[in-house]
């Protein structure tokens, strides 16, 4: 079951407002569903947008936020939950470790390596959980065509696929996300069943 999402996003609102309309889209569509969010902790540009509609709408907000950061990224104190953490490292693995599910928004440098961060540790099947790239307004679509240079050149490889999912819609977000991770479920109890095949003595 998909609780909570991590989200990754910009701590700016970016420079088109359908950036903002999605963060506020998808903000209602967590609060509508029951999906708590996981993320930074601020309350500046996309992140302060989404937190600020999931929480005014009934739904349970999640903030982690280093302590360097809280007067720069103006942490969202309104928040059920808000972690202040020595450091980004503390930071992303809180964040991780307390959500189901991972989602990139638009965003800045800090989105992008979060975002490329979980689809190594997904690439090497350090995690399961499902990894979803919102695609507003095709923003994300540059990154996409050079994951499609690096296969091409060898430098991902069929056995070492990075593996995400990609929603241009928002409405599509949690649909999909609860879907992967239904699957991710059935295949780990698939698996299970197996070992416990192989390893039962009146076999």
């Amino acid at each position: 079951m998909i609780r909570k999402v991590c989200v990754y996003c910009g701590s700016s609102p970016g420079s088109d407002p359908i950036f903002e309309a999605a963060a506020v889209a998808l903000g209602l569509q967590f609060a509508r569903e029951g999906v708590g969010l996981v993320y930074g902790g601020g309350g500046n540009g996309l992140m302060g947008t989404l937190a600020r509609t999931v929480y005014q709408n009934g739904g349970h907000v999640t903030g982690i936020i280093p302590d360097f950061l809280q007067n720069r990224e103006r942490k969202y104190d309104e928040a059920q939950e808000v972690h202040v953490v020595p450091d980004m490292h503390t930071r992303k693995r809180m964040m991780f470790e307390k959500a189901d599910a991972i989602v990139a928004l638009p965003g800045g440098i800090g989105t992008l390596e979060e975002l490329v961060e979980q689809l190594t540790w997904v690439q090497l099947d350090r995690h399961d959980k499902p990894v979803l790239i919102a695609d507003v307004a095709g923003f994300w679509r540059p990154l996409l065509d050079l994951f499609a240079h690096m296969r091409n050149n060898g430098f991902i490889r069929s056995d070492l696929e990075v593996r995400y999912l990609v929603a241009e819609r928002i409405d599509d977000v949690v649909p999909m996300l609860r879907k992967a991770h239904a699957h991710a479920q059935a295949k780990a109890r698939a698996h299970g069943a197996e070992l416990e095949t192989a390893h039962d003595p009146r076999l």
